[in-house]
């Protein structure tokens, strides 16, 4: 006989709870609403989530209910809450509610990112009276480090870089009291028995009480500090010396890339930077992201930090370390990877020791292991919204959530990304699990920390992918890594196109269902392999998840030298002469007006170059009309330093002007398949500059051009296809003015405009399109 049946009135009910809900204090939350409602039960984590059975009279068991989601910890995030009746025993259970032991099982949960250090800590660390003053590794439920540390799911102690450190009897107690924020918080500790800081020089450990002040204090003297963090090593200098900045360049080989940042607080933050309320939302919120800010003139900061742009990215304190370093500073300072350029951050003690001892003067060590390494992330706000520009530390790698039809599919999908800005994605039970930025695979380095980052991953998440999607890009590296990964698996292998993987992923991420998903996509970047095996860029596509069609494109241009010339403009400049007037005409405007553009260059080599087809491959690259216009303006002629670089440079030269210039004419030719091409304004650019008309009235009087031509071009096509949709994606589509100027003249007309707002707009966010095509082709 059901015991429940001598209590009328009394019902127990098992409730699930899926989402980030694990690490995060939820089973205390649980506990604490079960008390207060007047349940019984018990609670626990497993691999799925949160499991709970309540017993109580109805009402209360309602309540609680719905208290379950309208009062969740600040850094949860609940997916799905269901309840059922439970058979479980009423007379045994009536005793109290109680937290019981996780249990393993089919993975299913996530792992919730890494916090910045919440409030209540920070009191505690600054309070002389309290048992944890000045300890750099305070933390409790409702922040510190996730990801960094976690080795497998489910999130316990034991499954953490925290294992090696035993609890004392005072962090014991409240580990294990219910009612204490620090219940079950993972990597708690105390100066008795958790990691401790130290600094070093030479190799050896620098005696002192005070490691933190010391090395704040050397900073201020103007040399150059490696300071161990949360997901890997930083280097820091005072951000108002000059000279200490432009030796960390000269040092870090990093000769213009723009640097960022850490200031002591908002207040600091205001006093260099304008401020609105968004950006400083962005600045405080748990994730503690680099935001890129507006300078303010004659602040005293280095000149050197962001070279040719306009904008300075800032981030806030986001550990006890990083707020004790900065009370003891009187300025920001420069807080970038540990790292030569292009290289991933070092995150073992032994690797910072090797691979930085030519660049940093001293190191702020700790002896809490990094088990992920994680770079910090990077957002903007604009009048389109935030964008995120890097997706790792604070921000992945929570789980996106897809529409309810795409959440039917069980086939597990692993999709690999690109070669650039490289990132992985796992979709299974109808969450898609983004990694970190992980960087250029190109890079030796980059690419074990990519197979390195891969394994343990599918480690914790228990993954064994089934479908396995990749680009078509057979020379990408991670193309590569996928197929030997398939065929060790016996898994089948999905080919993804660069630029539908692009419009797919803005897709999945808006949550848009593939019966309803016909959609224009505008997708400009600097490369991907196109159907026709030439290198595209500058794309207008028709489709949706299951199909694309190119009805659009930027003129094919030639890339003379193939890679060579991704990184010299000068060779693009010359190509897109070449194309618009002639070789005749071209080699004539290079010997007059651009003279000084060609500068030691053999022109007529090149010309050979492109009309014979020799390592000259055609490109719709908008990234390469870019580095054309670029190096037509004397921006990076010869060589950009770092991806990228002439777009922002362009961008900023163009904002003061955006808003009262007309744009260059562009020509859109063909019936079927549009097509952009530049002889016009080439011709209006090169007039501009014989006239000596400012560089920043000409680049944006290019960019608004785009923006005309774009939105112009892509509206016809819409309303003859009868389509209310279109995506922004790409690379290039971080330029704010391109996409803010795009997204409020397709909304003018009516359009609904997708953008990327979880995932990066870049590379970054392609293997979420990969996943999602793949998975939806197999169910067909």
């Amino acid at each position: 006989m059901n015991s429940h049946a001598s209590n009328p009135g009394i019902r127990a009910t098992r409730v699930r709870v899926t989402g980030l809900v694990q690490g995060v204090g939820f089973r205390p939350f649980v506990w604490r609403l079960a008390e207060e409602e007047g349940l019984s039960g018990k609670v626990w984590n497993d691999a799925a989530g949160v499991l709970a059975t309540v017993i109580g009279p109805d009402d209360a068991v309602l309540r609680f209910l719905s208290r379950l989601r309208a009062e969740a910890p600040p850094l949860a995030r609940i997916d799905d809450i269901r309840s059922e009746p439970d058979t479980a025993p009423l007379d045994k259970a009536l005793a109290g509610f109680q937290i019981t032991t996780s249990i393993a099982g089919e993975v299913a949960t996530g792992i919730v990112p890494d916090a910045a250090t919440c409030p209540a800590c920070l009191r505690e660390t600054l309070d002389p009276a309290g048992r944890r003053f000045r300890y750099p590794f305070t933390n409790c439920t409702h922040c510190g480090p996730r990801l960094s540390i976690v080795t497998a799911i489910p999130y316990d102690r034991a499954n953490t870089s925290m294992a090696p450190f035993v609890m004392c009897a005072q962090c014991q107690a409240e580990y294990e009291a219910p009612a204490d924020r620090r219940f079950h918080a993972q990597p708690i500790a105390c100066p008795q028995c958790g990691p401790r800081v130290w600094i070093e020089q030479a190799g050896n450990e620098v005696g002192t009480t005070e490691p933190i002040k010391l090395i704040a204090q050397r900073i201020a003297k103007g040399e150059i500090v490696a300071v161990k963090g949360i997901g890997g090593f930083h280097l820091a200098v005072d951000a108002s010396n000059d000279k200490a900045v432009d030796t960390l360049r000269a040092r870090k080989k990093r000769p213009r890339k723009p640097l960022a940042i850490m200031a002591r607080d908002l207040d600091q933050v205001r006093a260099y930077c304008g401020v609105s309320e968004e950006e400083a939302d962005l600045l405080t919120s748990a994730a503690a992201p680099i935001v890129l800010l507006e300078p303010k003139q004659e602040t005293g900061l280095a000149s050197g930090l962001a070279p040719g742009t306009d904008r300075l990215g800032v981030m806030l304190p986001y550990t006890p370390l990083h707020h004790l370093m900065m009370l003891e500073l009187s300025r920001p300072i420069v807080l970038t990877s540990g790292n030569l350029s292009e290289e991933p951050q070092a995150i073992e003690n032994t690797q910072a020791r090797k691979s930085l001892n030519q660049i940093a003067d001293a190191y702020l060590m700790h002896d809490r292991a990094i088990m992920n390494r994680l770079d910090d992330s990077v957002v903007r706000m604009s009048r389109s919204g935030n964008a995120v520009l890097r997706r790792a530390r604070g921000l992945a790698p929570t789980p996106i959530r897809l529409a309810e039809v795409l959440r039917q599919s069980s086939v597990p999908v692993l999709a690999m990304g690109g070669e650039l800005k490289s990132t992985f994605c796992f979709l299974q039970n109808g969450q898609a699990i983004v990694s970190q930025h992980m960087g250029d695979l190109e890079n030796r380095r980059t690419l074990e920390d990519f197979q390195k980052t891969l394994t343990l991953f599918r480690r914790m998440y228990d993954f064994d992918p089934q479908l396995i999607a990749i680009d078509s890009h057979s020379d990408y590296l991670s193309t590569q890594l996928g197929r030997r990964i398939a065929a060790e698996a016996g898994a089948e292998l999905t080919e993804v196109q660069h630029h539908h993987a692009h419009f797919a992923a803005c897709l999945a991420e808006a949550g848009v269902s593939p019966n309803d998903d016909a959609s224009l996509a505008i997708v400009l970047d600097g490369s991907g392999l196109g159907t026709d095996k030439t290198i595209w860029g500058g794309e207008l596509l028709v489709g949706g998840y299951r199909h694309f069609e190119r009805v659009g494109h930027f003129q094919p241009v030639s890339l003379p030298g193939a890679s060579a010339a991704i990184r010299e403009p000068w060779r693009n400049l010359y190509a897109h002469l070449q194309v618009a007037f002639g070789s005749e005409e071209a080699l004539k405007v290079c010997d007059g007006i651009l003279n000084d553009r060609f500068t030691d260059t053999n022109l007529s080599i090149l010309d050979r170059m492109i009309n014979k087809g020799l390592n000259a491959p055609l490109s719709s690259s908008a990234g390469r009309m870019f580095d054309a216009v670029a190096a037509a303006l004397g921006v990076c002629v010869e060589r950009q330093s770092f991806e990228g670089e002439t777009g922002l440079a362009l961008e900023a030269m163009a904002r003061p002007f955006a808003s009262n210039e007309e744009g260059y004419p562009i020509d859109i030719n063909g019936a079927e398949t549009k097509v952009f091409t530049w002889k016009s304004l080439w011709a209006a650019l090169l007039e501009d500059l014989q006239a000596g008309v400012d560089r920043g009235r000409i680049s944006a009087r290019f960019q608004i051009a785009l923006i005309d031509a774009l939105a112009r071009c892509s509206i016809q096509i819409a309303q003859e296809r009868g389509i209310k949709r279109i995506v922004l994606s790409g690379g290039v589509m971080q330029n704010e003015l391109l996409l803010d100027g795009l997204e409020e003249r397709l909304r003018s007309k009516g359009m609904e405009v997708i953008l990327p707002r979880e995932l990066p707009a870049n590379d970054g966010g392609i293997c979420l399109g990969q996943a999602v095509i793949a998975a939806i082709k197999a169910e067909v």
